[in-house]
């Protein structure tokens, strides 16, 4: 049987590309009893992201936020809030670490606060992220290739999981659109589910870097329990409930 947290994932993906469905049909869907479906529902009910109707539920407008995720947009907002969190992260870095960078915007300032010092080999799959990189003479570039994301400046393929899964990495900075106490840790775009999956596999420490304003934010596309980070970097406006949360789990949280 698969776990809560998978099973709500999948609602709420299943509802993102429906809008609506049957607790017979998603109960067919995830090989559960139609009275785990009922709890499940109820679950997502009460954080306000479905509405229970008779058979079933509905995804509640606007319950996940902007669908369609731009980069330039991204990296318009909160500019020097992620450029705070980007100079913490580079902090952590050390002379002769195997670090792996996700794609983002929060993460482009990761990348733009290396230290030109520094000998590092870096794994990336993102456009941005590789061309701040390469100005680097210091660092070993391996980069991840497929099919570009226009939105995102992602590339996608599954070589490019295959090639992060093969290599280990001391560090992985890792962005997100949500962090939910419940639904776990999220992103927009389903594309990116499985790099993330396979750099969080592949890496010792596992860095989240998200601002503030994406705690209590969920988007559809689930790739990680919260749980699973050894660090997390944001910014001074961190509800002090999730602060607690991440601390308890015996997370270092680094606020900027």
């Amino acid at each position: 049987m698969s776990s809560r947290r998978d099973r709500l994932a999948t609602i709420v993906q299943t509802l993102q590309v429906q809008n609506a469905a049957t607790v017979r049909e998603l109960a067919e869907k995830l090989s559960v009893s139609e009275m785990t479906i009922r709890r499940d529902l109820s679950l997502l009910s009460q954080d306000n992201i479905v509405k229970l109707v008779h058979s079933g539920a509905v995804l509640n407008p606007g319950s996940l936020g902007a669908s369609r995720y731009s980069l330039a947009e991204a990296g318009a907002q909160r500019g020097e809030v992620k450029m705070s969190i980007g100079r913490k992260a580079a902090s952590l870095v050390e002379e002769g670490d195997i670090i792996i960078i996700d794609g983002g915007s929060t993460t482009e300032c990761l990348a733009k606060s290396i230290p030109d010092t520094l000998q590092l080999t870096v794994l990336c799959w993102a456009l941005n992220i590789l061309v701040e990189v390469h100005r680097r003479e210091k660092c070993s570039l391996i980069f991840a290739g497929g099919s570009l994301h226009e939105n995102s400046l992602v590339f996608e393929s599954p070589e490019a999981v295959e090639l992060i899964s093969r290599y280990r990495a001391n560090k992985a900075f890792i962005s997100a659109s949500g962090v939910s106490e419940r639904l776990g840790v999220t992103c927009t775009n389903t594309y990116e589910i499985e790099v993330k999956k396979a750099s969080i596999r592949s890496s010792l420490a596992r860095i989240l870097l998200v601002d503030s304003s994406k705690f209590g934010t969920i988007q559809a596309a689930y790739f990680a329990d919260l749980r699973e980070f050894t660090s997390v970097i944001t910014d001074a406006g961190i509800p002090e409930d999730y602060a607690e949360h991440i601390r308890g789990l015996g997370i270092d949280l680094h606020i900027v």
